[in-house]
């Protein structure tokens, strides 16, 4: 579930931002849009809350607990299904799970009570009594069966004891709880791996323990996967609640049957080299030299289940290896709890994100979130400096303005690694910015460790949305961009571009226009484009958008000189039928479309 943190006012930021530090992926939702930190902007707190709350979404509101209460008192159902709804205090001093206690509010509430030194209101009796809640039991255990979590509790609340019958992990937490625990008694709870037979009133507990280990050929259909995974677990009658996680060779960290699979159990996947997985070799049942050959271990899936429980010696092979057409799997049972985050490396992830030109309003929400899932952020210091709240706590790898070679084979090679990667533009990542070096980098050196990257494209506003929007509608009709930069791109080539838009009366928007080496560029510019447009063609300069310091002003080409610009300023240069008009108090610049043909003739 996504988690939302409200506040209705600047008052509770602090706080706020305090939450969102220790639950990672949370957003700020703000009642007021001058709070520049918020991620989330409503108007309406009772209607956003309840919507929220509709949609599943876990509520932090960092406001009185009647506020939330009263938002969400209409839509209350099935509690077995209801989101968290957590009230904390401004000033952090009181944190009250109101809602979900045992689907994650408590254990929230704990989360968020730790970070602010205090204890969370919590009023449950199981929690109470013996710190337990059965339905919702520590990180790395899951329950088949909730609905026998009541009528166990209440057995040990009234001083009967149940029986504890262990098969696979670690029960420290029930047995240090001082419940009570009595064998050969009724109902029983089961911390077992595998699908028991039980009785009724018996509550099944399965420790994260297995470790699935994968292989298939390259294009294999993931509907085959999933249907072998199926069957071996049916066959050896293991619990897929028990699975930590996927794993496979890193060879296939790209491979889309592995990746749908972990998405169909809901765990993550992990891959190992062919060093490690060469290194369980003598605990595999079904060696193979024609593998070895292949890959450079003598088995991938038995090896990948080996490696990801701990290594034979911690580990046994629970289901050596299936094979379908073109597929293998294997299960590990470890001899403790697998924490999945803990080994191998998952696949690397490139996210190449504009973050728009300075203010944090014109962000997009995607850009913030695949910033926040970033372990590392890639970037000039400028760019890295308008995100500083974003990358609190990250990796930071910063390089000079003119080292975007560099700046991009160490974001590619970080992901390489496994790593979680954005890699920071300014503007639009594909206009101008290194989105398009990325690919070409990709293309010319056809390295297999970054082709298993998974890379993603994150658009931003660009200068030249920004640039109009603060003016008018100055890009009403056909318009392009033209860099006067020469150091990338022959200065005849920018000059035969510059010609084509003369010709073409298209809205230019020149990048790069002016440098203090490069002076004479904009000039040229000037008078080709006059060639095709009167020198009373307005003309705006947008210096530094969406920042502090930013400046938006007009003149006309005619009067464009290079002293009216720099490398921080967009000039937007209109064409033969681009207008400035006067209205009231505002001074507008527009592009006409056409649409006058269609309206009615103005009477005199």
């Amino acid at each position: 579930m996504t988690t939302a943190i409200i506040i209705l006012g600047a008052s509770g930021l602090n706080i706020a931002k305090q939450v969102k530090a220790v639950l990672p992926g949370s957003k700020i939702h703000c009642l007021i849009s001058n709070v520049e930190e918020a991620d989330i902007i409503y108007t309406n707190a009772k209607e956003h809350i309840r919507t929220l709350f509709e949609n599943g979404t876990t509520i932090i509101g960092i406001c009185a607990s009647a506020i939330l209460i009263r938002s969400v008192a209409p839509v209350l159902d099935d509690k077995t299904k209801e989101p968290s709804v957590i009230a904390v205090a401004e000033d952090g001093s009181a944190v009250v799970p109101l809602l979900g206690g045992h689907n994650g509010a408590n254990q929230l509430a704990k989360t968020i009570a730790d970070e602010f030194s205090t204890k969370p209101s919590i009023t449950t009796a199981g929690d109470l009594r013996f710190g337990l809640a059965l339905d919702e039991p520590p990180r790395g255990w899951h329950v088949a069966n909730p609905e026998a979590a009541k009528g166990v509790m209440a057995k040990m609340l009234s001083g009967d004891g149940v029986d504890l019958q262990v098969e696979a992990g670690e029960v420290a937490w029930l047995r240090n709880s001082g419940a009570p625990f009595k064998e050969g008694v009724s109902p029983s709870i089961h911390a077992t791996h595998k699908v028991p037979v039980i009785q009724d009133g018996d509550l099944i507990l399965h420790p994260t323990v297995l470790a699935l280990g994968v292989g298939c050929e390259r294009g294999t259909e993931p509907d085959e996967l999933i249907a072998l995974v199926r069957d071996v677990m049916k066959k050896e009658t293991l619990a897929e609640a028990s699975i930590a996680c996927v794993a496979s060779i890193d060879l296939k960290s790209d491979e889309p049957a592995i990746h749908a699979l972990a998405k169909e159990l809901g765990i993550p996947v992990r891959f190992f080299s062919p060093e490690e997985l060469e290194a369980q070799a003598p605990y595999l049942q079904t060696p193979s030299e024609i593998v070895f050959k292949e890959v450079g271990c003598h088995g991938v899936s038995e090896g990948a289940a080996l490696a990801a429980a701990g290594g034979g010696k911690n580990a046994v092979l629970a289901a050596a290896k299936f094979k379908s057409n073109r597929a293998t799997c294997a299960v590990a049972l470890a001899n403790k709890g697998i924490d999945p985050l803990t080994i191998g490396k998952p696949q690397g992830v490139l996210s190449i994100v504009g973050v728009g030109p300075g203010t944090p309003k014109w962000r997009t929400p995607e850009v913030s979130h695949l910033i926040s899932q970033a372990t590392d952020v890639v970037g000039y210091q400028l760019y890295l400096d308008l995100i500083a709240p974003l990358i609190v706590g990250k990796q930071q790898h910063e390089s000079a303005l003119a080292q975007e070679e560099n700046r991009v084979r160490r974001a590619l090679d970080l992901a390489a690694e496994g790593r979680n990667v954005a890699l920071v533009c300014s503007g639009d990542a594909g206009i101008y910015a290194l989105a398009t070096l990325a690919f070409e980098l990709l293309d010319r050196e056809n390295r297999g460790d970054w082709n298993r990257v998974a890379v993603q494209v994150s658009p931003g506003i660009s200068a030249i949305q920004a640039a109009a929007a603060r003016t008018g509608a100055p890009i009403g009709h056909d318009f392009c961009t033209v860099s006067l930069s020469d150091l990338l791109t022959p200065w005849e080539d920018i000059e035969r571009r510059l010609k084509a838009v003369a010709d073409g009366d298209f809205i230019v928007a020149l990048y790069n226009p002016v440098s203090k080496r490069r002076r004479t560029q904009l000039p040229i510019a000037r008078e080709i484009l006059l060639t095709g447009r009167p020198p009373e063609t307005p003309v705006i300069l947008a210096r530094n958008l969406g920042r502090d310091d930013e400046n938006i002003r007009s003149t006309t080409l005619g009067e464009l000189t290079p002293d009216h610009a720099d490398m921080l300023t967009l000039v937007l240069i209109g064409n033969s039928n681009t207008k400035l008009i006067k209205r009231g108090e505002n001074t507008w610049i527009y592009t006409p479309r056409g649409y006058a043909k269609k309206m009615e003739p103005l009477k005199e």
